[in-house]
């Protein structure tokens, strides 16, 4: 690329682009195999789990990209520990009180 040409946003932008896709509830996708392709993290407005944040979390699910939003810390925790492996393939389990990747 020449010095003068202009980059490209994608390239230099800091935060991450915007999720977008058909919203669903995550109880719609429970038991069922997806695609995540995105998430991001952010600080909560309500207290309502114990970290304080709240999951969206993009992914594919019959060839139709929808996008979810959680506060579910076991979510949260995994997907900060595991999401620089984005794309994966994964199944939403609820175990008692609680939602889990498997």
């Amino acid at each position: 690329m020449r010095p003068d040409t202009p980059k490209r946003f994608a390239e230099f932008v800091a935060d991450r682009i915007p999720l977008d896709g058909e919203k669903v509830k995550l109880d719609a996708i429970v038991n069922r195999e997806i695609t995540v392709i995105g998430y991001a993290i952010k600080r909560s407005r309500y207290d309502k789990n114990n970290s304080g944040k709240f999951l969206t979390l993009q992914f594919e699910l019959d060839g139709t990209r929808r996008v979810l939003f959680t506060g579910s810390d076991v979510l949260i925790e995994q997907m900060e520990k595991y999401g620089d492996r984005i794309p994966f393939l994964a199944t939403i389990k609820k175990i008692d009180r609680y939602y889990t990747l498997t």
